[in-house]
Order: C-alpha cells, then structure tokens, then sequence
C-alpha cells in the first residue's frame, strides 16, 4: 500500500492503493465540507423513510427497522472510503418490484427468508459482474437509444411515484410544492445564479444544497395543516440490533430454502436493469462535473462501484435485510453535490469531500434524537423532494444520452413503458425497437448531429473516455498512480446556474491505466467494441 504524491492538475487526489480501491480516509485525504455534513444531517430524513417500507411489509417494530437503516448508513461509507465518487443511496425504482415479490410469501419467517435470498442473490450478480470485470463492458456496448431509454425511464417512475393516486403529494400538496420550488431556484434559477455572483450571501446560501427546502419544509407542513408539528426529543435513538438479530436475520432464522434463491432470480434480473440505470446516470453526472473541473481527474470506474455495492447487498443480506436494498446512487443528493463541485476548488476542494461529508451527515444525524424526531412529520416530504430532483436529471441527462431523432423516440417509448409496467418490459421494449429500428447497426444506430456533444472540445460526440482493450477487465484498479496524458475535456461551458449545456464530459469508466477515445457515433468503432 502506498500513497500517491500531492495533487497537481488533472491528477487523481491523494488516496492510498489497495487493489482496485482507492482509500481515501477524510482530514487525512479530503477536507472536509461542513455545507455537505449539514445537509446530510437533515436529508437523514430520507434514510429515515425506508422505516414505513419494512413495518409495512416485515411488521417491523420501529426500533429494529431503525437498526437496519442504522447498518445501512455506515455502509454507504464505503464508496467514497473505497474510491467510488458518488452519493450512494437505495434502488428506488426497484422497491415497489420488491416488495410486491415479497408480498407474495405469508408474513413471518417465510416472507423474511424471500428478503435475504433476494439481496444476496442481488449481491452475487453485482460482485460476480465487477469482479469479472464485465460492469465495464456491459454499460459500453448498450446501444444509445436503450441507455438513454432506461436513465429517462427511471426519471419518470420517480415523479410517478411523487404523483400517483395516494401519494405523497396528495398528503402534502402545499408543503411538496414550496419545497421543490426552492430547490430548483437554488440549483438552477438563471436569476440566483446571478445573485450569487454579486453576494457572497447568496453565495453561501446557494452551497448549502436543499437544506434550506428541508428547513423550510419543516415550518410549512404545519402551517398548512398537512402535518403536526414536530415534538422534539432530547438524547440519543436506540435501535434495536438484538431483535433484528434473532428474529429477522440468518443468525436466528437460518439461510432460506435453496428454491427461494432459485424463484428471486426474475425479481433479481429486473432490480438489476434499474441498477445499470443508475450506474449509467451516475456516469453521466460525474461526466458533467470533470467539464467544470479539470483540476481533479474524477473517474467513475462501474467494476469497482458494481463490487462495493455488491458488498453492501451481502452484508445487509446477511446482518439486516432491507426493503430499499443497496444501489449505486442517490441520484438527487449526488447532483446536489456535483453542481456545488462545478462551483471551483474554493467551495469544494474535491468530489470526495463533499460526498464523504454529506454521508458522514447523515450517519451522525441517526443517533441524534432531536434531529430525528424533528424531521420525523415531513419524512413523506424529504422523499418526494428528491424523487422529483431525480426525475428532472434522469430526463435530461437521458435526452443527451441520445444520439439522434430516432434515438429519442425509441428512448421516449422505452422509458415510458418502464415506467408504467417495469423495469423489464421497458428493457425488452428497448431492445425490439433498436433490433426492428436499427438492424445490424444495433450497437452504433446513428448520429444525425441534432443534439449538441461538443465534438470539439471532447473529441468525440460524446466526450466519454474509455479504457483499453482488456485494461480493466482483466486487473480492476491496477494501477498505482495517475495515468499521463488524462483527458478531461477542458473547462466547457455551462449555463447560468449551473446546468451544464452540453452532453457529458471525459470520465473514466473502468481501466485506471491506459485508455482511448471512442466516438459513439462512428459506427465502425462501436461495432468493434461490440465484437471485443
């Protein structure tokens, strides 16, 4: 193990090497961002709302159901300890496929034992994919159009959910409105751009992510009648890891009957098709932010995300199965703080920082019971507010994962049948049209220019930089250093307010050694990929 020299430009940040990870411990290899720790106190909320999932579905008590979200909290550390630069959160659009998989065994035993083999199920596949090295491969060769149809449809299953008849904008009208409306000033308004740039208040302010929507959130719901107001208690939680221990987990009910793993594998399949939707987004979304920040080399490597996530799925399979399972990404929370990143070095030193901190937020948040009981009222809030943040990016960062007209009409059916009947018909959808549409050009489809990639700046069409042949999939994170000659596509040029005007910048996905440039456009080259 040994560290890495002082940061220069376009040079990985200081990490320790162990294997195909990263280490980068905070105070030690990051400084750390109390604007992210803050928000990551309050969008504990978030976390905390995956407890009405398992009392629902598991009977539950609070307590034990606090415990897994406990464990689960601490894992999430893992990422950016390990080197993965994102905000990890839940597999959102899964959990209703979930749950309903689950509601078919009788409650008791029986329907926890359907739990565990599903995540563990879950949990091989991922390990066995990043290992292998095959997460690299896969999210490489995926046709355009399909790509851009399964990000776009899972940004619409999130406002769906928001929506719906009965949903939480039906018991929170007023408050959910108010709320996203001031997140989409802060992070995106033209005008508090402009403010920002005259006022260090405003400055302030707008770092501060939606931590003043959650706040404000708090007063509102009230106000309105559409909660009560939080009664606030002193002390520390208690959750309850001795009944999670004994009566929901593999240490008091044993492993589940080998058919059990055998009838999860269809749930698993599909729970993992809104897991590529998310690896791709997270993708794209770093892509954006090494545009404005060419003085850090961000790469996104989606084998060794595939085996940290993995890992996650395994141990809470394991020590505390969860109903919102372990995903890639919270997509909300890491656009949040990637648009506070593309801000400069001076607001953020580095990508880890921000998302080491804001996880370190949340975990600390769990233990205190004033904050817990605050947000408790508007825990139905915090949910939908970053539901619908992640709806808006899904749709635009899926819109330039298209490539042409065509691209997006099939992206626009793919994306909407995923929505309405599930991430597995929306795949299948995805892929006959692109069979029917393209033919043999199913891997490259076309490019009829229409949609701007800044071909220029990037050298390609889509400005993804991508590893050599073999490079990664043979020795995941073998190197030991940053690698000479890094493309990071220049500074870019965004819109006012931070909302990038162009497709996705250079990151790197998968070798961590030597990489080349792909065009998407150019037919040819995809086709080779395709056969490689």
């Amino acid at each position: 193990m040994k560290k890495t020299p002082s940061r220069a430009p376009d040079a990985l940040s200081p990490h320790w090497k162990v294997g195909p990870f990263d280490v980068r411990l905070p105070f030690v290899h990051y400084r750390f961002e109390w604007q992210d720790y803050s928000q990551g106190l309050l969008m504990c909320a978030v976390d905390l709302s995956a407890i009405p999932l398992m009392t629902e579905l598991l009977g539950m008590p609070f307590e034990v159901a606090l415990a897994v979200v406990v464990l689960n909290g601490l894992l999430y550390l893992l990422h950016h300890l390990l080197g993965d630069p994102v905000v990890p959160g839940w597999i959102t659009p899964a959990i209703p496929l979930l749950m309903a998989y689950c509601s078919q065994f009788p409650e008791g035993e029986e329907r926890v034992h359907a739990l565990i083999a599903f995540q563990l199920m879950l949990a091989a596949l991922s390990i066995f994919l990043g290992v292998t090295g095959l997460a690299s491969k896969v999210v490489r060769i995926v046709p355009n159009a399909l790509r851009a149809g399964v990000i776009i449809g899972a940004g619409f299953a999130a406002v769906q959910g928001v929506f719906e008849a009965g949903g939480r904008f039906d018991t929170f009208p007023v408050t959910i409105t108010v709320a996203v409306a001031l997140a989409f000033y802060l992070m995106y308004s033209r005008h508090f751009a402009g403010l920002q740039r005259r006022s260090r208040v405003w400055r302030t302010i707008g770092g501060l992510g939606i931590l003043p929507c959650v706040l404000l959130a708090v007063f509102v719901a009230p106000l309105f009648g559409e909660a009560p107001w939080p009664t606030i208690e002193w002390g520390f939680s208690s959750p309850d890891f001795v009944t999670l221990w004994t009566d929901y987990t593999v240490f008091g009910l044993g492993l589940p009957p080998l058919s059990m793993f055998l009838t999860a594998v269809p749930t698993v399949l599909a729970a993992y098709i809104v897991v590529f939707g998310d690896v791709l987004q997270a993708r794209s979304v770093l892509g954006e932010a090494a545009k404005a920040r060419p003085d850090e080399a961000v790469r996104y490597n989606p084998n060794r995300a595939h085996m940290i996530f993995g890992g996650r799925n395994m141990l809470m399979g394991v020590f505390g199965p969860d109903t919102a399972m372990c995903g890639p990404l919270w997509a909300a929370m890491h656009v949040t703080i990637s648009e506070r990143y593309k801000k400069g070095r001076d607001t953020m030193r580095s990508i880890f920082g921000g998302a080491g901190s804001f996880r370190w937020g949340t975990n600390t948040a769990l233990w205190l019971m004033p904050i817990v009981s605050l947000l408790e009222p508007i825990l139905g809030v915090a949910l939908a507010l970053t539901l619908i943040i992640q709806g808006y990016v899904s749709v635009r960062v899926g819109v330039l994962e298209s490539r042409s007209r065509t691209d997006l009409g099939i992206a626009g059916v793919t994306g909407a049948v995923l929505a309405v009947q599930g991430a597995s018909w929306g795949f299948v959808t995805g892929i006959l049209l692109c069979l029917v549409i393209y033919g043999r050009r199913f891997f490259s489809g076309e490019d009829d220019g229409v949609i701007n990639h800044d071909d220029d700046e990037t050298g390609g069409p889509d400005g993804a930089v991508h590893p050599a042949d073999g490079a990664e999939a043979a020795h995941p994170g073998d190197a030991t250093g940053p690698a000479t000659g890094e493309a990071t596509g220049g500074t870019g040029g965004t819109a006012p307010g931070g909302v990038p005007s162009v497709a996705p910048a250079p990151v790197a996905v998968g070798s961590e050694g030597a990489r080349e440039a792909r065009p998407r456009g150019d037919g040819a080259r995809d086709r080779d990929t395709a056969e490689r």
